[in-house]
This record gives C-alpha cells, structure tokens and sequence, in this order.
C-alpha cells in the first residue's frame, strides 16, 4: 500500500512538475471544435495561451478544457465573439441583461435577413424588384398581349425612371395607360407600333398608323392625364434615345406636323 501511495504521489508530482498534460487536439476533441478554431480564440483573446513545453508544444489542462466549452457554447448560441470574452466575465445579472441585448440583435438582424430573402425571391420575378407592383401587372400584361420582350423591356425602364423622379406622377400616368389597355384600339394601335419598330422610315404604313394614333388620341384628349414638369419630359425623352428607331422617330415626326396643322 506504501509503495502504491508514494508512487501515485510522485505522479502527481510529475505532472505539476511537467505542466499540463492535454495535447491542442485532444483539447479540441474534447470541446468538438477543431484545432483552428482553438488557434482563432487564442488570437481572439478568449482562451488563455498555456507555456509550451521543451519540446514547444502547447500544453493544456483541464480548465482550458471548461472555458472553451463555455466558448463553444456560446458561440454556438448565436454570442457574437466581440462579446464572448464579457459574458464569460459577467455576473448572473449581468450576463442575463448581456444575453437579451444580444438576442434583439439576432432579431433585428434575422428580420433584415428575412427582408433581404424577400427581395431575392422578387429578382427571380425579373420586373417586380424594381417597379412597383402595379407597374410589373402592367408589364405583365403587355407581354400577355403579345408585345415584344425589347418594348417591354423600354417601358419596364421608362416606369423606373418615372417612379424615381415623379413618383405621384408615375402612378397617375399609370393609372392612365392601364384604363387605355382596356381599350382594343389602344392595344390594336401599340401592337402595330411595336411591329414598325423595324420598319423603314419610308415605309407607307407608317402615315396610316400616325393617322390612326392621332384619331384615338384626338377621341380621348378630354381624358388625357396632364403633361409632365418640362424637366421631367426631357429627362424622359432622353431616356428613349437608345430606345427608338428611324421608323419610330417618324411616326412622332408625322404625329408633330399633324399637331401643328
């Protein structure tokens, strides 16, 4: 039993003397972290570096083993590591106050996220992340009708344009255009703009179709919405360069020279 006793003691003695005996990756084994996570939280300043030893290896002992389970807890709670090192400081009350502080930050941060999927699920619908939702109906409602993707495409980007410098404008115009998609003129009259887009500018139909424009225009001029701030128009009319055609440029010339007569 002596002999037992005193070999037991000069083991302890051993180990005091030999420092901490629990290798980097046993201790993150034991935690279920890895070895860089433990490096992370030495360079974090969370988890006490232990001395190494003759051989330069780092040696742990079993309250390094505790406070990185306590780390690793916490971390996994959702804790922000800016806020590890205090909470493993604080007092009971403080540490709850702590604790719900960081938990309306995960709920102000989880309701952005929620937002910012919201957004992402409107991009997959092209149009809707950047008009409003009437506009993208409206859109929507052209391409039903068979208007192309490219003049779709012109009127999506002059609505964003609109909806940007005029907002209370833009939804009065649109109010507008969509009460005139009603009627099957205005629609038998775009679909035929639409076409000519490709159309020579010498070409005969072009006359006929100014001619219709100006019919249904002149039929509904007691309902038409008022003219834009002259600002807003030329902001607008520049928009459209890129837009037109030497078919479309003349039917406004015709359109204009009609207006004048």
């Amino acid at each position: 039993m002596a002999t037992t006793s005193t070999a037991c003691t000069a083991c302890r003695s051993r180990g005091r003397e030999n420092g901490p005996v629990i290798t980097i990756g046993q201790l993150a084994g034991y935690a279920g972290v890895t070895i860089k996570a433990v490096r992370h939280y030495h360079s974090r300043g969370l988890l006490p570096e232990p001395p190494r030893d003759s051989s330069g290896y780092r040696r742990y002992n079993a309250q390094h083993a505790i406070d990185l389970v306590k780390i690793k807890t916490l971390a996994d709670a959702g804790v922000p590591l800016a806020r590890v090192k205090e909470l493993l400081a604080a007092s009971p009350e403080r540490f709850d106050a702590a604790i719900a502080e960081i938990d309306r930050d995960l709920r102000a941060k989880a309701e952005e996220i929620r937002r910012t999927r919201k957004r992402l699920t409107q991009l997959r619908g092209g149009d809707q992340l950047f008009v409003t939702p009437e506009a993208a109906d409206h859109l929507e409602r052209l391409s039903a009708m068979g208007v192309s993707e490219r003049a779709v495409l012109v009127e999506r980007d002059l609505w964003i344009l609109l909806q940007s410098v005029s907002p209370k404008e833009a939804a009065t115009w649109l109010a507008d255009r969509q009460d005139a998609i009603e009627d099957p003129e205005f629609r038998a009259i775009y679909l035929e703009y639409d076409a000519a887009y490709w159309w020579s500018p010498d070409d005969p139909r072009l006359v006929a179709l100014a001619d219709r424009t100006l019919r249904w225009l002149t039929q509904r001029e007691s309902g038409l919405v008022p003219a834009p701030d002259p600002a807003v128009a030329r902001l607008i009319a520049s928009s459209q360069d890129d837009a037109s055609s030497p078919a479309w440029d003349r039917i406004t010339e015709l359109l204009e020279s009609r207006m004048t007569e």
